[in-house]
This record gives C-alpha cells, sequence and structure tokens, in this order.
C-alpha cells in the first residue's frame, strides 16, 4: 500500500505542476489553452536533446529545455492567444487545438514515433516498512510541495504576482487602474509554459516519452483544474493530488479504469456545481443560482 500512495503522491505532484499554468492561463485570460500540451511535451524533447551534451547532468539539461521553451511560449501568447482575449471560446479551443497538433507532428517529424524512455537521474532506493521504493518518488513529490509555497510567496509578495492574482479576481479592475494587462498576462503565461515542461521532464524518467504525451496528461490537468476551481491556485493543488490519489488506488483495483475514475470525479463536482454555470464561466457570463 505504501507504494501505492507514494505513486499516488508522485502523479498528484506532476498534475500540479502541469495543471496550474493552465489554471493561472484560465482565470486570467479566459482562454482554454490546449497549446499547453505542445509545450509540455516539445519542452520534454528538447530535455532529452540535451541530455547527451550535459554530460547527463539532469538539472542543467532540464534547466535548458525551461529556457529554450520560453521564448516560444510566448511567441505563441503574443501572436496566437493575444488575439482570441474576447473572442468566443470556440476559437481559442480551435487555434490553441491546432498548435498542440504542430507540436506533435514537429516532434515525430525531428524525433521519429519510436518512444524516449529517461532513466531515473538518482537511482537510489529506500526500504520504508519492508517496501522499496525510488528516491526519485519522494524528490519529485518534495519538488511539487516547495513550488506551491513559492508560488504562495510570489502571488502574495511579489508585485506581478498581485497583479496576476487581481486579474484572477477581476481583469476590468486591474485595467481600470491604467495596467497593461497584457503584458502580465504574458508573464503569467510564459512562467505557466515553463512550470509545464518542469512538470513534463520531472514525469520523464517515471514514463516514456512518445509525441502524443501532452494529449493525455491535458485531459487529466483539464479535470484538476475542474474539480480544484478554475482560477483557484490553492484548489488547483489539493484537486491534483486527490486524483492522484484516485488514479494510483483505481489502478491497484483496475487499472484500467485508473484515468476513467478522474472524469468520474469531475463530474460528481459538475453536478454538485451545475453544469450550466460553468459553461458560463467559461464562456465569460456571470453566473447565478
Amino acid at each position: 500500500m505504501i507504494d501505492t500512495i507514494l505513486y499516488g503522491l508522485t502523479i498528484g505532484a506532476i498534475l500540479y505542476i502541469f495543471s496550474i499554468g493552465l489554471s493561472i492561463t484560465f482565470g486570467t485570460m479566459q482562454i482554454v489553452n490546449f497549446a499547453h500540451g505542445m509545450v509540455y511535451s516539445l519542452g520534454v524533447y528538447l530535455f532529452i536533446s540535451f541530455l547527451p551534451w550535459t554530460l547527463r547532468i539532469f538539472p542543467l539539461a532540464m534547466a535548458l529545455a525551461i529556457a529554450a521553451m520560453l521564448p516560444v511560449a510566448y511567441l505563441i501568447e503574443r501572436f496566437i492567444i493575444r488575439r482570441l482575449y474576447g473572442e468566443s471560446l470556440d476559437y481559442a479551443i480551435i487555434a490553441t487545438y491546432a498548435v498542440l497538433l504542430i507540436g506533435a507532428d514537429l516532434i515525430k517529424y525531428i524525433w521519429g514515433t519510436a518512444p524516449q524512455p529517461v532513466s531515473d537521474p538518482i537511482g537510489v532506493p529506500l526500504v520504508v516498512l519492508g517496501v522499496v521504493i525510488q528516491l526519485y518518488r519522494v524528490v519529485v513529490f518534495l519538488s511539487a510541495v516547495v513550488l506551491f509555497f513559492a508560488l504562495r510567496i510570489f502571488f502574495t509578495r511579489h508585485v506581478i504576482g498581485k497583479i496576476v492574482v487581481a486579474a484572477l479576481e477581476d481583469r476590468d479592475g486591474v485595467r481600470a487602474l491604467g495596467l497593461d494587462v497584457n503584458k502580465y498576462f504574458s508573464i503569467a503565461f510564459v512562467i505557466g509554459s515553463g512550470l509545464a515542461v518542469l512538470g513534463g521532464v520531472l514525469y520523464a524518467p517515471i514514463t516514456t516519452s512518445e509525441p502524443y504525451m501532452g494529449f493525455h496528461i491535458l485531459l487529466l490537468a483539464f479535470a484538476v483544474v475542474i474539480v480544484g476551481g478554475m482560477g483557484n491556485l490553492t484548489g488547483t493543488f489539493i484537486s491534483a493530488f486527490v486524483l492522484g490519489m484516485v488514479i494510483a488506488i483505481t489502478g491497484r483495483v483496475y487499472s484500467s479504469a485508473a484515468d476513467t475514475m478522474v472524469f468520474v470525479v469531475m463530474a460528481l463536482v459538475l453536478l454538485k456545481n451545475p453544469i450550466f454555470s460553468f459553461v458560463r464561466r467559461l464562456r465569460g457570463r456571470p453566473a447565478h443560482g
């Protein structure tokens, strides 16, 4: 049971690191950003390419992959996402999904379709109550916890973070203060994209990287954000670990239903908070009742 709990915490940590960018993006920009999956998967493949160049120094290759994807994320926001502000939700879905497809095809063209495994960078087993667990999984979990508190400090004490949080609550009010909201939206988007790459790189030694890896985690991440509340940073953290444990426990009993149970939980949340309110929120209209 200990290994199941640790697996759930590990998956929850990855889901949180990836999902927090989606939560920020939707909360500030009201954009459903499928391109987040492209940034995630392309960042992982860049990391795999950088790994031999850096003499397999994991943190250095990870830093290079994140640094390489930040300009890409900015260009996506500047020339695609920014043109969708205030537009129908349908346009955002189509445009960002196209970016996701382009990213998958680009990966297939450059790296091929063969899965890309990454070895455990620590490779140190621990024995807890007679159960052998990998130290790397513990590090991934602790990284998510540290990131959560670091983001809390950023959003509560740094001026940029405070403006982003204010925009989560009232975008028009922030504009009324004479602030260049688009600039802060770009910063939030780039930060979220960097975290997507971080999550992908940390997950690479646990799973196998393939061109469509962004599609799968994107669906799970949307479930996390919906359960936690769109734009709710603390809710995203809690829901990521709750759904991570759901995946782990269900996988132990019946592995084929692990991902399905995530969407069952999401459906229950939507039933408790009527789906019409959710749809109105997505379309940027106030919900009543």
